[in-house]
């Protein structure tokens, strides 16, 4: 509940947004001019404000979810679930909050899976992701996390065309006694990844991470990068990597659905991490993200310290989406 409380109370800008929105939905002052609120006509009752629900509250109800960042497919999903047997009962904000987070769980809990431990060692987890995404700071506290768990760890400092990502890495391996494996600035990422492997190898550890360059501009380039690091440290493990994370930032919003796409063409992504759920971020994406794609979604981020980072969790997602107390 510690994470709960934070995440409800960092993705404030989401869920005062839903929250308004469904105010403004459901509820209604008396007399003839409405009461002014995000969408729609305002209807009332005695003492708790109430709604039919009817094809007008759905249509409401999903332009306030594609504002959420939600996007129009996985809006539609969700109200027609919503509607399927409440079509015209009389709903309260905190019944529509409901039913919104039980449909949000629906799509979600089927993709709420921790980064899986296997007995192989080393287990190689390869991380991708657009620069800026949260990435470097995602691979620390990951490692971090694990070595406090009692896993040996070794990172792969792979962004060798970023001393920032580098100096990032450090400081993180400095802070959880995990060492990491660095290159000059400009080497080949693919070098120090079959290094990593062999020291990965001959210290016994239980993980090692590699961090990888996100430049999209050009996505030849990167296809090509990403692939030799696999070909090399295949020479030494011929399944590895046993885990490809995509990190992707809240922030972007609907973009996020295009990186997967283009990384799920890079790479083979088994599964995901979104940071900065703490921003300007809506939230709602990620919703769209599982129903989309079906990837699982191994953690999520509210802010930059060790424990802001943690396993996804659907219900206390949806419930701090809606604006819903657990």
């Amino acid at each position: 509940m510690a994470f709960f409380s934070k995440l409800k109370e960092r993705m404030f800008k989401s869920s005062a947004k839903i929250d308004a929105g469904l105010d403004a939905i459901v509820t209604e002052t008396p007399g003839p001019a409405p009461k002014p609120g995000l969408i729609g006509r305002l209807f009332s009752d005695a003492d708790v404000q109430r709604r039919a629900l009817d094809d007008a509250m759905l249509e409401e109800l999903e332009d306030l979810l594609i504002t959420a960042d939600m996007g129009v497919e996985t809006a539609q999903r969700v109200t027609a679930n919503l509607a399927e047997g409440n079509l015209g009962k009389r709903l309260s904000v905190e019944e529509v909050k409901r039913l919104l987070a039980a449909e949000i769980v629906r799509i979600m809990d089927p993709v709420a899976r921790p980064l899986p431990i296997y007995a192989k060692k080393p287990q190689v987890v390869l991380v991708v992701g657009v620069n800026g995404s949260g990435k470097t700071t995602t691979i620390g506290k990951l490692a971090s996390q694990f070595q406090a768990a009692g896993k040996q760890v070794v990172i792969a400092a792979g962004d060798t065309f970023r001393a920032a990502a580098v100096e990032q890495l450090q400081v993180w391996g400095q802070r959880a006694g995990v060492p990491v494996l660095t290159a000059p600035e400009g080497s080949d990422p693919a070098s120090l990844a079959f290094d990593a492997m062999g020291r990965a190898q001959a210290d016994g550890a239980d993980l090692l991470m590699i961090d990888t360059a996100g430049r999209l501009q050009n996505r030849t380039d990167l296809m090509e990068e990403l692939a030799k690091i696999v070909r090399v440290i295949r020479k030494k493990d011929p399944d590895a990597p046993h885990n490809t994370l995509l990190v992707l930032d809240a922030t972007t919003g609907q973009n996020a659905v295009q990186q997967v796409k283009v990384f799920q063409e890079l790479a083979a992504v088994s599964g995901l991490v979104m940071t900065k759920l703490d921003g300007t971020a809506k939230g709602g994406v990620l919703v769209a993200l599982a129903d989309k794609f079906g990837l699982p979604i191994h953690a999520i981020g509210v802010g930059e310290q060790i424990d802001d980072l943690a396993p996804f969790d659907p219900e206390e997602f949806a419930a701090a989406l809606v604006g819903l107390e657990l």
